[in-house]
């Protein structure tokens, strides 16, 4: 199905809600903790509902958009997700903000599993390689930015102000989806089931050996990434002392190797094939997060020591996500909608496991985040090497 050039990015700006709304907050833990009262390492437990509202939601929006289309619950969910953005920036209290976190994750998860089910409807393989690529890059721009954003938001509004502003993107996202957004489930591909047919699909789904190997690549190549996500703030603003706009900065850099390993991977699969590059790409981030426990167990070279490594791990997971996303979904067109949401679901129980681990594991070092990435790239490294076997 041909597709107009400008929807990679109106994708991309769609999938953004999530690292938009996970990672423009990070500097503002700190500061979240001093106002509504929490000790340190509390605030990660808003994280924490996060990603276990968009592990819940994930599955409830794959089945809608198989049933209903792409556009409505799409629609729906932005809505959602707005509202409750609104309900974080007014939150009294941590628990307040962790429930109005839970809600809107269920809302925006439909920005997180539609577009992808959208892609799987127009294109395959290498294609959908390059368009997963394309997505990547614009919704890659998101990680850099927001950090920085948030950070000096903060610093000259307060952290309420960081949530109004991510409620001004749900709605511009809305909007934009109702005005241009075109429908790519024709009426006759849309399914009807019941919830007992549902769950025998989901179950057809899950013994499918390409569909879980591949999600539990991705999967725990995010249970390690939001181990980062959760535990970065403490170790670079608390341990390390950087100001909060340097640790922005710094977390761009590492979005910025994800968004440039998301760029090379298209091009060099034509030549390798994906076995090579996803095995590839997953032994290099075992080796990083070695070297990064390493560095955080000697407890030398300060803060550019850790971030090195950190570096590397999320370059690599710019070639792992794309291509294990590809290869889970690659069997599932008929119910892509579907697939895109157990495929989320998995990664995202997976990192709302990490970000209360983070809460529990925090001492004031980096051990805890390094332990995690390495621990999330064993298991994708286990995963990796029970995939079956395809052609080049």
């Amino acid at each position: 199905m041909p597709f107009p050039s400008w929807l990679p990015m109106l994708l991309g700006l769609l999938t953004a809600v999530g690292p938009v709304s996970t990672d423009m907050y990070l500097p503002a833990f700190p500061a979240i903790e001093a106002a509504l009262g929490g000790r340190p390492g509390t605030a990660q437990i808003t994280l924490a509902t996060w990603f276990l509202g968009l592990a819940i939601g994930q599955v409830t929006q794959g089945t809608l958009s198989d049933r209903f289309g792409r556009r409505a619950p799409l629609i729906g969910g932005i809505a959602v997700y707005t509202a409750a953005s609104v309900g974080c920036a007014l939150a009294p209290d941590l628990t307040t903000l962790a429930i109005m976190r839970f809600v809107a994750a269920i809302g925006g998860s439909a920005g997180m599993v539609i577009p992808r089910a959208i892609v799987r409807d127009l294109s395959d393989g290498h294609a959908a390689a390059r368009m997963m690529g394309q997505l990547m890059l614009v919704m890659g721009v998101a990680p850099i930015l927001a950090p920085t954003l948030g950070g000096f938001v903060m610093d000259h509004l307060g952290w309420q102000a960081i949530f109004w502003l991510v409620a001004a993107y749900g709605g511009i996202c809305g909007v934009v989806v109702w005005r241009v957004l075109p429908e790519t489930l024709p009426l006759g591909r849309r399914t009807h089931l019941g919830a007992f047919d549902q769950m025998s699909r989901y179950r057809a789904i899950l013994i499918e050996r390409g569909f879980i190997t591949h999600s539990l690549v991705g999967g725990f190549a995010m249970f390690g990434l939001f181990g980062y996500l959760g535990a970065s703030p403490g170790v670079f603003i608390d341990e390390f002392h950087l100001s909060p706009g340097l640790f922005g900065m710094l977390f761009g850099g590492c979005a910025a190797a994800f968004i440039l390993g998301t760029q090379i991977n298209p091009r060099i699969l034509p030549r390798f094939g994906v076995t090579r590059v996803l095995r590839t790409a997953v032994l290099t981030y075992l080796v990083a997060t070695v070297a990064l426990c390493a560095v955080a167990l000697a407890g030398i070279g300060g803060w550019r020591a850790v971030a090195l490594p950190v570096l590397v791990s999320m370059g690599a997971m710019g070639f792992v996500l794309p291509n294990s996303t590809v290869g889970a979904l690659s069997r599932h067109s008929a119910h892509a909608g579907s697939a895109s949401a157990l495929l989320g679901t998995m990664q995202y129980c997976l990192g709302a496991v990490s970000g209360l681990v983070v809460g529990l594991l925090a001492d004031g070092t980096a051990r805890p985040m390094a332990f995690l990435l390495f621990l999330g790239a064993s298991g994708a490294t286990i995963a990796d090497l029970c995939r079956p076997k395809r052609p080049r």
